[in-house]
């Protein structure tokens, strides 16, 4: 019994809470790049490049082969095509690069508005209390006017 309520402990930790919803957000947010990427930027950029779809390029290394049937029997079975599909890469690469860039910009924004909440004036603090000869010599005052 102890083990579960250690793992409860843990698990309602603020600092966990936080990070799981940190990273659902996250992936929410990869996805909307992704489509970002895959969906507005990469037709342009592929038209610019001379109508290039990026998902398309790769270096074929072993062309595939329709299996070789004689009715019913497989004579030589079918060979998948085995090629580096770079056009992938490059497309991840891009979408890393402005999953990097829009996480710069938001971190830029917080430690901007951090930077003016910090330099916002703060109250005026509290004058410190008076020393113990002053407020002997305040009463000794005090005390003289009576």
């Amino acid at each position: 019994m102890g083990i579960v309520k250690e793992f409860k402990d843990f698990a309602m930790k603020g600092n966990v809470v936080d990070m799981a919803v940190g990273i659902i957000i996250g992936a929410s947010f990869g996805k909307i790049v992704t489509s970002l990427v895959n969906d507005v930027l990469m037709p342009p950029l592929g038209i610019l490049l001379g109508r290039v779809d990026f998902s398309q390029l790769k270096v074929v290394i072993q062309k595939g082969q329709a299996a070789v049937m004689d009715g019913a029997a497989v004579v030589t079975p079918a060979v998948d095509q085995v090629a580096i599909s770079y056009g992938a890469f490059i497309q991840t690469i891009i979408d890393f690069i402005i999953v990097a860039f829009c996480i710069f910009l938001i971190i830029k924004a917080m430690n901007k508005a951090m930077a003016r909440k910090e330099a916002e004036p703060a109250a005026p603090a509290a004058p410190p209390p008076p020393k113990d000869e002053v407020v002997l010599l305040k009463e000794i005052r005090d005390l003289l006017k009576k």
